[in-house]
C-alpha cells in the first residue's frame, strides 16, 4: 500500500528522529494501512528466521535495544506468523509460550512510531549460525510430547533452591538436582549407545546480558562443559550458543539459570555486608565477585566430572567419548573461527574472596568443567 511504502521510505532507511516522525505521521493518518503494516511486520519476522534467528533471540535483542511496547508488538507478529504452521521446531513452542500476551495500546502516532522503531531493528539483524531448522523446513524431527519426568523433578528442585533463604537447604536441593541431572545425562548416553544411532548434536542459544557479561559467559561455559557441551559466546549480540545432545542442552539451561540466580542472590547479600562496613566500591566488588564465583565453580565442576563418570564404570566412557567427538565436530562446523576472550584482572580482593565462598556453597557433588569462553 502506498502509505506504508512512503512511511518506510521516510523512516526505515534514514536514521534520526525527524525521519521517524515523518514516517509515523504518514501511518497515523492512514488507518486503512494497518493490515498491510502488520503483514510487512510478519515478513520481517520471517526474514529473521531465514537469517538463523529464533523467537527468543529476536525478543532478547528488541528488549535490549528498544522497550516493552516494541516487545509486545513483536510478540503479536511472531504469534501471527507462527500460527500458520502445523508443527514448530523443537524449542520454538516453549519460546512462543513465554512471549507476552497483552497487546500494547497507544494513540496512532505513538503506535506507529514504536512499530517503525521495531522494524528498523528487525531489518538490521545480521545473519547468525542457525541453531536448528526454521518453521516449514524439513528435518524437524519427531514431535515433542511434554517434558521428561526427570527434568520436571530437576526443575522443581532448582526452583526450591532459588527460593529458600537458607544456604544449607539450597545446597541440599541443588545437590540432589545435580545428581539427577548427571544420571539423566549418562542414562541418555547409554541408551543412545545401545540403539541404532541417528541422534546428532543440536544447539540452543542462551542470553548472556550485561552487566558483568564476561563472568556470566564463563559460568555458562563451565556448566556447558559439565554437561558434555561446547559453548561459544557472541558478546556483540548478547548470547552464547551451546552445542550438545538434547538431554544435555536442557540440563545446561536449567543449571546455568539456577546458578546465576543463586550467585546473584549471594552477591547481593555479600555486597550489603560490605556496605554495612563502610565500603562503597559496588561495581568493582560485583565484577570481582561474579568472576570468582564463575571461576571457582568451574574448578569444582571439573573435579566432580571424573567422579560422576567413574561411578558408572567403564561401559560409559567409550560412549561419552564418541558423543564428545560428535559435539566437537558440530561446534567446529558451526563456528570454524573462534577467538579466546581475555578476562580483565580482578581489582577487589573482598569481592573475589566472597565470590569463591559463594561458589563453594553453591557447588553440587555431580557437576563438571570450565574452559575460557570463545567467540565467533
Amino acid at each position: 500500500m502506498e502509505a506504508v511504502d512512503r512511511a518506510f521510505a521516510a523512516a526505515l532507511y534514514i536514521e534520526g528522529d525527524a525521519a521517524l516522525d515523518t514516517g509515523a505521521s504518514l501511518l497515523a493518518a492512514a488507518p486503512q494501512a494497518d493490515a498491510e503494516l502488520a503483514l510487512r511486520g510478519r515478513e520481517f519476522v520471517r526474514r529473521a528466521w531465514g537469517r538463523g534467528w529464533q523467537p527468543a533471540d529476536v525478543v532478547r535483542i528488541v528488549r535490549r535495544d528498544l522497550d516493552e511496547p516494541q516487545v509486545r508488538i513483536l510478540s503479536g507478529l511472531i504469534r501471527d506468523e507462527l500460527a500458520q504452521y502445523e508443527r514448530l521446531p523443537a524449542r520454538w513452542q516453549g519460546q512462543l509460550d513465554e512471549l507476552p500476551s497483552e497487546p500494547w495500546r497507544a494513540d496512532r502516532f505513538s503506535y506507529a512510531t514504536a512499530v517503525l522503531e521495531l522494524y528498523r531493528t528487525l531489518l538490521a539483524l545480521p545473519s547468525i549460525e542457525p541453531a536448528g531448522p526454521a518453521p516449514g523446513a524439513s528435518g524437524l524431527g519427531p514431535p515433542v510430547h511434554g517434558e521428561p519426568k526427570t527434568l520436571a523433578r530437576i526443575r522443581a528442585l532448582l526452583a526450591k533452591a532459588e527460593a529458600t533463604g537458607f544456604p544449607e537447604e539450597a545446597e541440599a536441593l541443588t545437590t540432589k538436582a545435580q545428581e539427577l541431572m548427571a544420571r539423566h545425562s549418562v542414562d541418555d548416553a547409554l541408551l543412545a549407545g545401545r540403539g541404532p544411532g541417528g541422534e546428532v548434536p543440536g544447539a540452543c542459544r542462551i542470553g548472556v546480558d550485561a552487566p558483568y557479561e564476561t563472568a556470566k559467559a564463563i559460568l555458562l561455559d563451565a556448566v556447558a562443559s559439565a554437561n558434555h557441551c561446547r559453548a561459544v559466546w557472541n558478546s556483540a549480540l548478547g548470547f552464547t550458543t551451546v552445542v550438545g545432545f538434547e538431554a544435555d542442552l536442557e540440563a545446561v539451561e536449567l543449571l546455568y539459570t539456577s546458578l546465576l540466580v543463586q550467585g546473584t542472590t549471594a552477591m547481593a547479600k555479600a555486597e550489603a555486608a560490605q556496605r554495612a562496613g563502610g565500603r562503597r566500591r559496588t561495581k568493582t566488588f560485583r565484577q570481582s565477585f561474579l568472576l570468582a564465583y564463575a571461576a571457582r565453580l568451574g574448578d569444582l565442576l571439573a573435579s566432580a566430572a571424573r567422579g560422576v563418570e567413574e561411578s558408572f564404570g567403564g561401559e560409559v566412557l567409550p560412549v561419552l567419548a564418541t558423543r564428545a567427538v560428535a559435539v566437537a565436530g558440530r561446534a567446529e562446523e558451526m563456528f570454524p573461527r573462534t577467538v579466546a576472550t581475555r578476562v580483565r584482572g580482578v581489582s577487589d580482593e573482598s569481592g573475589w574472596r566472597d565470590g569463591r565462598a559463594a561458589a563453594d556453597r553453591a557447588h553440587h557433588s555431580r557437576a563438571r568443567g570450565v574452559c575460557p569462553p570463545t567467540r565467533p
